[in-house]
């Protein structure tokens, strides 16, 4: 079964940190993504650029983002592919973004495709 992981955190606590915390922070998601594709789970995975680049696009109008006004924002994801939904849990309980954000589990449809 696929997976998406959602990574949703305050995206102004990203901007804050000084350089050597991003990568601190990236090196944690490198070694998370190493371990996914060790196990055989990682299908894919991108960071997001900051919500206030984002467009809102209707069949009528294209409008700035973000669309929802929240204290958190999409900052990235991940696809990865498990025998359960407990293991998609285990997987998002050990992503980076748990420690000061939250990751939203979505189940991805198989439609045969």
């Amino acid at each position: 079964m696929k997976f998406t992981l959602l990574l949703h955190d305050d995206e102004t606590r990203w901007l804050s940190m000084s350089d050597a915390e991003q990568e601190a922070v990236v090196g944690e998601h490198m070694a998370y993504s190493e371990a996914l594709e060790a196990s055989g789970a990682f299908v894919s995975g991108e960071p997001l650029d900051p919500a206030a680049t984002s467009k809102i696009v209707t069949t009528s109008s294209v409008e700035d983002g973000p669309y929802a006004d929240s204290k958190e924002q999409l900052g990235g994801f991940y696809v990865i592919e498990t025998a359960t939904l407990e293991e998609a849990l285990d997987w998002a309980r050990k992503c980076p973004a748990a420690k000061t954000g939250k990751v939203e589990v979505r189940p991805v449809p198989d439609y045969g495709g």
